[in-house]
């Protein structure tokens, strides 16, 4: 799963959940009748007595802990907002057409064809791409898989001289770096008899 699908599935646990507590909550201020186990016993409950607020306050570790635990969750969702606001993949590109003028190209589907192409380099089993970068100045973030007797050096000098090359030719950009990150297919061990 992708950052974006456990971005989503986080936030909407999180959402369920405080949802689901304020509801009860606000279902018992308004007179509903809790079950036995749950924290609140009518409308007029609090939520810490004053015993359990104050039980701890003489110890040492507790306000030094108290604010370490949420400091860390503030810096934790602080992290979190700016990883969600940072966007990493190009949505388009912005090709020059020669006349003053400019085309707009879908990043998606130069992604789809510069791992389509590269797939049939020979060595590679499948391959992946991400653009990154600005629409003016795209970079490539390529994975290709490797077949497990592949020479490394080969297979990504055929990769930059072949669809890496394409791509950047056809997409009228004046260099198109990349990042190349490449594993070998696993396969099970030979049988010597």
């Amino acid at each position: 799963m992708r950052s974006g699908g456990v971005n989503r599935v986080l936030l909407a646990l999180t959402g369920l959940l405080l949802l689901a507590v304020g509801g009860a909550v606000l279902a018992v201020g308004l007179g509903v009748r809790p079950p036995s186990w749950w924290i609140h016993g009518g409308p007029h409950d609090v939520l810490l007595s004053r015993a359990e607020r104050t039980h701890y306050r003489a110890a040492a570790w507790w306000w030094p802990a108290v604010i370490a635990a949420l400091t860390l969750l503030v810096l934790l969702a602080l992290w979190w907002l700016t990883a969600i606001l940072r966007r990493h993949r190009l949505a388009e590109i912005r090709v020059d057409t020669g006349d003053g003028a400019s085309a707009v190209l879908s990043a998606r589907a130069l992604e789809s064809a510069l791992a389509e192409e590269a797939t049939a380099v020979s060595a590679v089993a499948h391959a992946a791409a991400l653009l990154r970068g600005r629409r003016t100045r795209p970079g490539a973030r390529v994975w290709l898989r490797l077949e497990a007797e592949a020479d490394p050096s080969t297979a990504l000098t055929e990769f930059t001289g072949g669809p890496l090359a394409h791509a950047r030719e056809s997409a009228g950009l004046p260099s198109l770096p990349a990042e190349v990150r490449m594993r070998a297919v696993g396969h099970r061990a030979e049988r010597v008899t």
